[in-house]
């Protein structure tokens, strides 16, 4: 009897551990909306969010950003900068291994840095780097790819030297064109390296499979250093352009996180959702490029004439209900060593002053009503908000100027890869977020040596200047004041019409936790985990 008493009582307790296990037993899966299809999953090939919210899942860099987008350290444990502020040094965490098993080295910091710059990767962001030493020579082909200014010490050492002290250089690090790849992978597989199956990364998860348009799906990296506190076994992004598809699918608890859902939904979505609804200002500026190799573009006057016309706080009140606010500069409020931007003189007009203005340069430079007709091809990735805006500025032309404007659309990859191979255009969409919190980084999109993301292709000799002065100026108030002057400049000219300072818009779902609203928009899944 006792014997009975006691098997019952041990097939009890292995019942309840059982239950008791089935939860935890269970895979925490995070369903996340990414907004569209990432062109490439190649780190020097990238330049979008959508794509950097991916590669940051899949690689880690020398820095990384906390959940509140904090710079805290990455694959390099601990660093140190020389006294002159031009000689970084990295040591990289003993047990930093790549999804194989092999060690992160300093060799492979060394070759992702050169691969980079080297001009036959014709990496699009190659710039971003250029504050390291020959960077730029190295990328025009004036040095060889081992005059670049990055070095391994030792097997876990590596040091970077760079043009000029940089202070936001630990921030560039955090960028995805700054995400090692595997030296050893990349000189086996080439190409393919990028590939389900054939990947090695060195970040919190491992792409298992890639169906192009339907889902992309990372797992769990178990040789990450970090990987105990890795909360989540899987990560699914689904690259979904259509955002009401991505609102249903969320609401129907499909996918848990959701960005860049229709601003026209806020309002029902608040109601419905409460604090799932995340409006978070970000250090962003959505803008509209003019291509400036061609008439009527290449006159400044149109340009303004054009820009001077949209109803900018139309389209932040009743398209995107409050949630993004009208811009008058290139460079958003809020980057602490900029202060106040540098704004277009006519900011300060009323709408109606600014539409008088407006037909009379357009007047002046021969088109618009009595003079030459005006047919505007307007581009825009595809996006129901974008869309919205295009039609509503569409209609302010047309009854301005009498202009006829038609719109073209595109998925985000294709609109920003025709803009970045210089395919030409009239008027296209673009938006710009801070790879890091300083005013260059807006500015220096449209510098003419900067071939890839000078969308209208603007050339200005002074403009240039400035902003060549800026990077040799070392102190910070005289570098701000050589900044402001090329932000005056640019909006004088007006190559691109700032429209909108921006805020991101995410649907969070309750059971989603460590989420955390960030400027910087940077949300790596590693700091999430479902409570079920």
């Amino acid at each position: 009897m006792a014997s009975l008493k006691l098997n019952l009582r041990a097939a009890a307790l292995i019942g309840s551990l059982l239950i008791g296990a089935s939860p935890a037993l269970a895979e925490a899966v995070l369903h996340r909306g990414n907004a569209g299809e990432p062109q490439t999953l190649d780190q020097h090939h990238t330049s979008i969010n959508i794509e950097a919210f991916i590669l940051k899942d899949l690689y880690e860099g020398l820095t990384i950003y906390d959940a509140s987008a904090k710079i805290v350290p990455g694959v390099a444990e601990t660093w140190e900068l020389s006294d002159d502020g031009t000689v970084y040094t990295f040591k990289l965490r003993a047990d930093a291994k790549w999804s194989d098993g092999s060690p992160v080295t300093a060799e492979d910091f060394v070759f992702s840095f050169r691969r980079v710059e080297d001009p036959k990767t014709a990496a699009g962001y190659a710039n971003i780097l250029f504050p390291i030493k020959n960077a730029e020579k190295v990328n025009k082909g004036e040095v060889p790819t081992d005059q670049l200014g990055v070095k391994a010490i030792d097997e876990k050492t590596v040091e970077i030297t760079l043009e000029r002290p940089t202070p936001f250089f630990l921030e560039l690090l955090a960028h995805q064109t700054a995400l090692p790849v595997s030296k050893a992978s990349v000189e086996k597989n080439g190409a393919d390296f990028v590939k389900p199956g054939v990947m090695v990364s060195n970040g919190a998860f491992t792409l298992q499979a890639h169906v192009p348009n339907d889902s992309l799906t990372v797992v769990k990296n178990a040789n990450y250093w970090d990987a105990a506190n890795v909360k989540l076994d899987k990560v699914i992004f689904y690259p979904i352009d259509d955002q009401a598809a991505s609102v249903r699918r969320f609401e129907a608890k499909e996918m848990d996180l959701v960005y860049n859902f229709s601003a026209d939904q806020i309002d029902r979505l608040r109601t419905s959702y409460n604090e799932q609804v995340h409006v978070s200002p970000s250090l962003a500026t959505y803008y509209y490029a003019f291509d400036t190799r061609q008439e009527p573009y290449s006159d400044v006057r149109v340009r303004q004439a054009l820009s001077m016309a949209v109803d900018r706080d139309f389209l932040a009140k009743e398209i995107y209900a409050g949630s993004q606010l009208p811009a008058y500069s290139m460079v958003p409020p809020g980057i602490e060593s900029y202060g106040e931007p540098s704004k277009a003189d006519f900011g300060t007009l009323s709408q109606l002053d600014r539409e008088d203005k407006a037909i009379a340069l357009m007047k002046e430079a021969g088109y618009g009503e009595g003079g030459k007709p005006l047919n505007i091809e307007l581009r825009y990735n595809t996006n129901p908000n974008h869309e919205r805006v295009a039609t509503a500025v569409a209609d302010m032309w047309k009854n301005t100027f009498g202009a006829k404007v038609s719109l073209v659309n595109l998925d985000v990859s294709s609109h920003y890869a025709y803009l970045q191979e210089g395919g030409k255009f009239n008027v296209a969409r673009a938006g710009w977020q801070a790879d890091y919190a300083d005013a260059e980084n807006f500015l220096a999109l449209s510098v003419g040596s900067n071939k890839t993301f000078n969308y209208g292709h603007f050339e200005n000799a002074e403009f240039d200047s400035l902003m060549k002065k800026s990077y040799d100026e070392q102190d910070p108030a005289a570098r701000s004041k050589l900044l402001h002057e090329a932000e005056a400049l640019l909006m004088k000219e007006q190559p691109i019409a700032p429209l909108l300072t921006q805020a991101d818009l995410w649907l969070v779902a309750s059971r989603v936790k460590g989420w955390a609203d960030n400027a910087p928009n940077e949300h790596l899944s590693k700091f999430l985990s479902i409570a079920e």
